[in-house]
């Protein structure tokens, strides 16, 4: 890349650390400043990362400042991001993009006024299991795709972070939360989704929160905490997603992808990294060999447990790299958009009990093997 793309953060929550963090591993950015509706926050972030603070409007006319990436809350990122291209500036954002199809539309036509790129997270995907697993697939290890599932099942958030409200409001949930990074990683390995049919509900309207410093509120639910999902692919394939957080505990694997000649077993799509068993077409399992994928090294130290890989930022420098390259990235609109697609129509099939075939498709992004994901790195 023959251009070093000054990045700007809008918002200084939790996420924006690992931003700040994992962007020097990458060629070609360099985050230069950071805002918040809060001063103090701005501030107090920036001081830690030795970038400048600054408001929301001064971040949006700085000069220095090429591509923004919008850590706000889902709420607020149609709006952010509008924002941002309205600005002429290139947008990347947390996931979800939108909460609507029709905001999505809204960016992409805006963008396309604008000439910028926008691209979305999750870029888990683009980690080194998940790339090996698609590497697996698409040489035909487990013959063609015909059937898989998913779980993701917890007892919520509201136990751990400080401010869960906004997890349980319209616009979030396990599976516009916690479900793009499945929906992702299913488009990566298998392609895009044909028709939805879900069920959903909830387990309590109020739940008490747990974590501190707000021990023993109650967060008001406003949106389902339990979804049970079966999607249908263009390919043919049907994946079961059950997504909630109303389960104490389960024995699920958090992937299963089925096909004519064996099942992989792929880790959890929320992580870049993690272990990859193969089963061939008489059932025996056999723990694949991670291969030396740069983006599935452990560089990310735990409180509890080993170190594991963690490359937040790489849909970010793929989607830069792209625009000098020509071509699509891997983060990309078109992509988002079909994700968003899937995960709305299944929380309005849940609702209306109805079968929806969705309106938009895309096509699988390019895989990143070993030697492209080094050439992401510094």
């Amino acid at each position: 890349m023959s251009k070093t793309y000054g990045v700007g953060i809008m918002g200084a929550g939790n996420i924006s650390s690992a931003y700040l963090k994992l962007a020097p591993l990458f060629k070609g950015i360099e985050v230069r400043a950071i805002a918040d509706i809060s001063s103090d926050a701005a501030k107090a972030r920036a001081e830690e990362f030795n970038v400048a603070a600054q408001s929301p409007d001064e971040l949006l006319a700085n000069s220095e400042v090429d591509v923004i990436v919008n850590l706000t809350i889902p709420d607020a990122h149609y709006r952010v991001t509008k924002d941002i291209i309205s600005a002429g500036k290139h947008a990347y954002s947390e996931k979800p993009l939108v909460l609507t199809l029709e905001e999505g539309e809204d960016l992409r036509a805006a963008a396309a006024a604008q000439n910028v790129q926008v691209g979305c997270a999750p870029d888990t995907f683009l980690g080194g299991a998940h790339q090996q697993a698609r590497a697996l697939v698409d040489e035909g290890a487990i013959g063609r795709i015909v059937s898989g599932t998913c779980h993701v099942m917890n007892f919520g958030l509201e136990h751990w972070h400080p401010n869960p409200d906004f997890f349980f409001k319209p616009g979030a949930g396990p599976v516009l939360d916690i479900g793009p990074y499945y929906v992702a990683n299913l488009i990566n390995l298998i392609g895009p989704v044909k028709r939805v049919t879900a069920m959903s509900g909830m387990a309590r309207d109020k739940r008490e929160i747990s974590s501190e410093p707000r021990r023993g509120e109650f967060v008001t639910v406003e949106t389902p905490t339990t979804i049970h999902a079966v999607m249908e692919f263009h390919n043919g394939a049907l994946v079961t997603l059950s997504a909630s957080w109303d389960i104490e505990a389960h024995d699920h694997r958090n992937m299963e992808i089925y096909g004519t000649n064996g099942t992989l077993f792929v880790p959890d799509p929320n992580f870049f990294g993690g272990e990859l068993i193969l089963a061939r077409r008489n059932g025996v399992r056999e723990t694949v060999d991670p291969w030396k994928h740069p983006l599935g090294v452990p560089n990310w130290e735990r409180p509890n447990g080993p170190p594991f890989a963690n490359y937040r930022t790489a849909g970010l420098a793929d989607m830069m790299l792209s625009i000098e390259a020509g071509r699509k990235p891997r983060c990309s609109l078109e992509t988002t958009l079909h994700g968003v697609d899937i995960m709305t129509s299944i929380l309005k099939s849940g609702e209306t009990g109805k079968a929806i075939t969705l309106t938009t498709t895309c096509e699988r992004p390019d895989a990143l093997g070993p030697v492209e994901a080094q050439a992401l790195l510094v």
